[in-house]
């Protein structure tokens, strides 16, 4: 019989996805935005990160933070769930999904690592790109991506592939545009031209609105472009 194992929260990433709605729905589909990943107290040890810089991809493992809180009990969970990839309608085991409703509500992300800075006021902190996580959420742990054997270019998608993955056209106006920091115009571009929209709904004359930071967007998808109508605090 075993020992229920705790699982510590070694640090929080912090970037610009203030809200689920428009997170990238896998990592690495958007490259430029920044995260911040700052560790605990107890694990701000510079030594930990030690022969770290020598890798240019990590593995993050972190809690679905807002599945946790919004459950009622730790054994709330169900074993089917309705992907969005598949229209939401078609129900699938759970365990072959990346669905956040999970007995274990753990995440598993692979980004890049772009420094790491050990003189800072939080200790040392690790600057990433390629996240899909939410800000502030929790990391259980951080492990170097082993590309000779993490890697595997012929393996089968499953369901996840059946629907063609593409882009749409952003439209911006100017006007609104210079609403938006420069440094942050490019990942905004690419987060939209990943339709942020579940896969089920696609009205063309629905207004969305996404958090971005402290901004919130408001757009439309006609088709396959998506044009941006509204940009405020």
């Amino acid at each position: 019989m075993s020992q229920d194992c705790v699982l510590r929260i070694i640090a929080y990433i912090y970037n610009d996805y203030s809200g689920k709605f428009g997170i990238p729905r896998q990592s690495g589909l958007v490259d430029g935005m920044d995260s911040l990943i700052v560790f605990e107290p107890e694990y701000r040890d510079p030594s930990a990160l030690r022969g770290l810089e020598q890798y240019s991809h990590l593995w993050l493992l972190w809690q679905f933070s807002e599945v946790v809180r919004k459950r009622q009990s730790a054994d709330e969970w169900s074993p089917t769930v309705r992907p969005p990839k598949l229209g939401g309608n078609t129900r699938m085991g759970v365990f072959a999904t990346r669905s956040p409703n999970r007995p274990n509500p753990i995440g598993l992300s692979s980004v890049k690592l772009v420094g790491v800075d050990t003189d800072t006021e939080y200790g040392p902190v690790l600057h990433v790109t390629g996240a899909d996580l939410m800000n502030g959420t929790p990391i259980y742990d951080i492990k170097p991506y082993l590309p000779y054997t993490d890697s595997h270019p012929g393996a089968s998608g499953g369901f996840a592939l059946q629907q063609k993955e593409g882009t749409l056209d952003v439209v911006i106006p100017p006007e609104l545009l210079q609403e938006i920091p420069a440094e942050k115009q490019d990942v905004l571009i690419q987060i939209l031209a990943q339709d942020p929209r579940p896969s089920y709904q696609n009205a063309p004359d629905r207004m969305y609105y996404m958090p971005f930071g402290s901004l919130e967007i408001g757009f439309t998808v006609s088709d396959t472009v998506l044009t941006v109508h509204k940009v405020q605090k």
